[in-house]
């Protein structure tokens, strides 16, 4: 039997809301598809603008914190799935 858990597209908004405050709705579903109870799917337009939220407004002296391979691995530990539909 094949099964897969409920799908949530997510747009850039509710992916800002997932990564940067847990208690949001979108905070929740990405709680919950880490366990593998829902899957999430973004557009990679929407990681564009987490990077770009991210490198504007998280820096120490004029200088981004996170390196551009730190910022890789953030993409890829997440539990969505990033496809352009």
């Amino acid at each position: 039997m094949d099964w897969r858990p409920t799908g949530h597209m997510f747009s850039t908004k509710d992916l800002v809301h997932a990564i940067f405050d847990s208690k949001s709705d979108a905070g929740k579903l990405l709680v919950k598809a880490t366990i593998g109870e829902v899957e999430l799917f973004a557009a990679p337009k929407s990681w564009n603008a987490i990077l770009w939220l991210i490198t504007s407004t998280l820096k120490v002296d004029g200088s981004p914190i996170y390196s551009g391979s730190q910022l890789g691995d953030l993409k890829s530990s997440l539990p969505i799935v990033w496809r352009a539909d």
